[in-house]
């Protein structure tokens, strides 16, 4: 009875949590503001669906409980996918000796059996999380045991517990309460217990008509009025940009905790699950390859998926911001709109502030398209629009955005770096006829001396033709290697000097990037303003990557 039950509800709830994954992907800002928490648990969720519906018509508990735990192991998608494969596999193991008819003391073995495998899995859980829930809806299932209560009123108090634990994350997770959500992960876990609860007992989607003493509209609505979606433009949840994921197949014994030392040593949120010999492989790392070397080692990798974490979390915010313009009421259009592109979230802050309209992420290593651009001005309510590339390699797409736009007017500023876009934006019109507003921008950008400070990643040669060994500290100036040496503080320092040796000017706008610390950062400005006391400093943090130190002298 129960192994029908399942695959008959199963279905349901997945399909349910397929329908809020879009929204499920806006909640996420732990451990990263990536945004796929949804569609990770929708992917996990249905390739349970398909093992389930390969099972024969009198498959019993135990074929049941494989079939979920293969399901959910082989398609288990990021760290909220491997840690839900986890706890339906403790669910389905749990029901295997289930009596029949199911009892309330059922439900609490194959919940406690849940919590036991899931903990299992996570080297370092944190409160307010998937597994938060997962622990007080086991406590509540005790308790209804305790009490004997039917199997009814144990699913309905569970699922009310569910929806009032998902309230409470915000209150563990000082992230969550700074970013208005509850845990995205917890939510869709929610969502999912409350539909396949309803399936099972022949409700519709919204329950209802509660046996317990709570009152399960408020338990709702509790959880919901927490679900308050905001942007979220800081990349702050994790130092590492991708989310590596992969099956693993061992062709021999290997030392488990071993492997997940060294998981730990390459990043963060490590999850290695299964047993000998399939396994399923989740890290957040900067070197998915030493990833793959490792486990190659022990046998052989297959369904590779690596993720940028970084480029997911501003697509989410970007869809945020269209969801919020689509809401609010037409207005009418402005005369002028800026689109600027930004290598980091300081950057983007800064013009924001200036005037831009629509910030599209990007930068050396990660150009946007033509398509992202465009995009982007259509986003912006003007009549005309002025894009800012802020790199030179992004220019020729900026040009073609411009001559593809049919609806809009578009021009382009070719500024090469952010500071030159400072100053452009400083020497807007705002009366002026966009033509002459573009020659006055194109104008102030030109007469910009910028430098950039980054680290060499192959051997090279310097303009004057002296060797550059990789890992030394370039300083580049105009587009030109002039400084090579071992510390930015001194490459920094000394580009300066040979910039105001060649034209003496007034003030240094700089950017620390997201690899500096702040003490490093003021290091680096208090040796400027010692050696150049009549230089007017103005220091930012651009939170670009790759580039400790960006700067621009006028």
């Amino acid at each position: 009875m129960i192994a029908k039950t399942i695959r008959t509800c199963f279905p349901v709830a997945a399909k349910a949590v397929a329908d809020k994954a879009e929204d499920i992907n806006k909640l996420n800002v732990f451990p990263v503001p990536d945004g796929d928490t949804g569609t990770n648990m929708s992917l996990t969720l249905g390739s349970v669906v398909k093992e389930l519906s390969a099972l024969p018509a009198d498959a019993d508990m135990e074929a049941v409980a494989g079939a979920i735990t293969h399901g959910s192991l082989m398609g288990a998608r990021g760290n909220s996918g491997v840690i839900t494969s986890q706890i339906l596999r403790g669910v389905a193991e749990g029901l295997v000796g289930a009596g029949s008819p199911t009892s309330s003391a059922d439900i609490a073995q194959a919940l406690r059996r849940a919590v036991k495998v899931a903990f299992q899995a996570v080297r370092k859980p944190v409160e307010g999380t998937i597994l938060t829930v997962l622990r007080d809806i086991s406590t509540k299932a005790d308790e209804c045991e305790k009490k004997r209560l039917t199997v009814e009123e144990t699913l309905d108090a569970i699922v009310v517990e569910a929806y009032q634990s998902v309230a409470r994350t915000p209150d563990l997770l000082p992230v969550l309460k700074e970013n208005g959500v509850v845990d995205s992960g917890a939510f869709g876990f929610a969502i999912f217990l409350e539909n396949f609860v309803a399936a099972a007992l022949g409700r519709t989607a919204q329950v209802e008509d509660f046996a317990t003493t709570f009152d399960a509209g408020s338990a709702r609505d509790s959880a919901l009025d927490r679900v308050k979606i905001e942007a979220n433009d800081d990349w702050e949840g994790s130092e590492y940009r991708y989310c590596n994921e992969f099956l693993f197949r061992a062709e021999r014994p290997f030392d488990e905790e071993e492997c997940l030392e060294f998981l730990a040593s390459m990043g963060d949120c490590e999850l290695l699950v299964g047993a000998y010999p399939d396994y399923k492989v989740h890290v957040h790392s900067n070197t998915p390859n030493l990833v793959l070397e490792h486990m190659l080692r022990f046998g052989q990798v297959y369904e590779v998926f690596i993720h940028n974490m970084d480029m997911e979390s501003h697509e989410r915010t970007a869809k945020i911001h269209a969801d919020e313009q689509a809401a609010a009421p037409a207005e009418p259009a402005k005369p002028i709109g800026f689109v600027a592109v930004a290598a980091g979230s300081g950057q983007a802050e800064i013009l924001t502030s200036m005037g831009v309209d629509v910030i599209v992420f990007g930068g050396q290593t990660m150009n946007p398209s033509t398509a992202d651009l465009l995009d982007a001005v259509d986003r912006v309510n003007a009549e005309a629009v002025i894009i800012l590339p802020d790199n030179g390699n992004i220019r020729m797409a900026a040009e073609a955005a411009a001559s593809a736009c049919a609806d809009k007017r578009v021009f382009v500023v070719p500024t090469k770096t952010v500071p030159q876009a400072f100053s452009a934006l400083f020497a807007v019109m705002p009366d002026a006829p966009v033509e002459e507003v573009v020659e006055a921008m194109a104008e102030a950008a030109s007469e910009v001396r910028d430098g950039e400070v980054t680290t060499a990643v192959r051997d090279s040669q310097a303009a004057d033709g002296s060797p550059i060994r990789s890992g030394d500290v370039m300083g580049i100036v105009s587009g030109s290697i002039d400084v090579v040496g071992s510390d930015v503080k001194d490459v920094t320092l000394e580009c300066v000097r040979r910039m105001q040796a060649e034209e003496e000017g007034d003030t240094l706008t700089i950017l620390a990037g997201s690899d500096l610390s702040d003490e490093a950062f003021e290091e680096i400005v208090a040796a400027i303003e010692e050696d150049q006391p009549d230089l007017e400093i103005d220091p930012h943090r651009g939170e670009q990557p790759l580039y400790p130190v960006i700067f621009s002298i006028e």
